[in-house]
This record gives structure tokens, sequence and C-alpha cells, in this order.
């Protein structure tokens, strides 16, 4: 999801991107823990921060779905060969079916940065998407702004889109000259 090969600049100079990995572990820190076990729901709420590798989310909350658990039997009781998805201290990120975020979104990872009002990651697709009044993108000193951003972080591919449907619509981006002197 990098910005550079998408504004057709030097793709050598490219970056790894946002990006989410399911072999390493998720540290989630928030102000309040909400386990509803019978959704199979954990809500996170106040200062939600979530670390995995190089990137970082950071929201006012946080809803995580985790995959739904086999059937059980007649007995009420579950297959012997089957996974355990007991709450959130059970879970591992092969668990989380897919995660809602909202208020003030913020994802880090490598040097791009996305913003914006409303966020969900499906972890079996791994597509994420950012949604608001001003979703913004940037690496660097690029920036691109619009109000939907759908990024497919196992191609690295990112679609931006603009605020209004139809022709009237307009996504903007500025790009940095390579170079450009610093200040």
């Amino acid at each position: 999801m990098m910005i550079a090969p998408v504004l057709a600049q030097d793709a050598s100079t490219a970056t790894t991107g946002i990006k989410l990995s399911g072999d390493q572990p998720i540290q989630i820190d928030a102000d309040k823990l909400v386990v509803h076990d019978n959704e199979g729901t954990a809500t996170f709420t106040g200062n939600v921060t979530v670390v995995q590798g190089a990137t970082l989310l950071k929201a006012g909350s946080m809803i995580v779905y985790y995959v739904k658990g086999p059937k059980k039997d007649t007995t009420g009781a579950a297959p012997a060969d089957a996974p355990k998805t007991t709450g959130v201290a059970g879970a591992g990120a092969q668990d989380i079916d897919h995660l809602e975020v909202n208020d003030k979104v913020y994802v880090k990872s490598e040097d791009q940065v996305a913003t914006g009002d409303h966020g969900t990651f499906d972890m079996k697709t791994e597509v994420l998407v950012l949604t608001g009044n001003k979703v913004v993108l940037s690496q660097g000193d690029n920036v691109a702004v619009g109000c939907k951003l759908t990024a497919q972080l196992k191609t690295g591919e990112a679609q931006l889109e603009s605020c209004k449907s139809g022709q009237t619509g307009r996504v903007s981006i500025v790009v940095a000259p390579k170079n450009a002197p610093k200040n």
C-alpha cells in the first residue's frame, strides 16, 4: 500500500507499507475491556492501542470479532479435536475473524500513516478499510486525501475514493519532489 508507486515515483524507494501478520503476537491495550463470550466479541474502549510487529493502530474503541467455535454435539460438548477459542485470553491472531475500530483511527506501519474516523480489518482476506469525512494516507511528504481507503495488505494495492459519488468527487494528492530541499 505504498503511495510512491501509486504516484509514479521511483519504485526502488518504496517500503513495505501497512501490514498485519498472523505470525507475530498482537498486543492490545485499552482503558476498558468487556468480553461477550456468547457473541464471540471483545470490546476495547478508551485509548485503544494495538501493536503487531512494526504496525501500530490507535483508536477510541475497537470490537474484536472471534471466529465462531465448533458446533456442539447433542450432549453440549464440542468435539475433542476442535480448536479451543475461549474468551480473549485464549484467542490468538488466528482466532480473530475481524476488527472494527472507531473514533479517530490512526494506523502506522514503516513510513506510512493512514487516518480516518472508522475502520475495519478482515484477518482472512487481509483487507483494511478506513472511512470518514477525511481519510489521509501519507508517506513522508507525500499525502493523499479522500473519504474511503481500501488496502489489500497481501498485495500492497490501495484504492482511495473521493468523498462524493459520481464525476463531481475528487481525490487530492500532493507529491513532494524527490530532491526537494529539507528545511
